[in-house]
């Protein structure tokens, strides 16, 4: 087997991918859905969203834990997509 063969597709299959995650969106939420946010494939915060009836001076605690539960929401979608995403790429060889 040749090493800078396989070097080589490696380096291709990490760009391709990393071209890939800029486009992956997954959206998380909390709340019954009072709270959504979008997470892109790197896992970065790039939307939020907040139903009007929660934004309420006495509900501050309850929706700052709910933008955090919606974020790891997100996130775990994320990476379940990522993971899918790169089983498809390097056909299960498990990288």
């Amino acid at each position: 087997m040749n090493i800078k063969k396989l070097m080589k597709q490696a380096q291709q299959m990490q760009e391709e991918m990393q071209e890939r995650l800029k486009t992956v969106e997954v959206e998380g939420s909390a709340g019954g859905g009072v709270v959504k946010v979008t997470v892109n494939g790197h896992k970065e915060l790039i939307k939020v969203g907040l139903d009007p009836e929660i934004l309420k001076p006495e509900e501050k605690e309850m929706v700052e834990d709910l933008i955090l539960a919606a974020v790891k929401d997100a996130q775990e979608k994320a990476d379940a997509q990522v993971q899918g995403m790169l089983g498809a790429l390097t056909g299960g060889m498990g990288f």
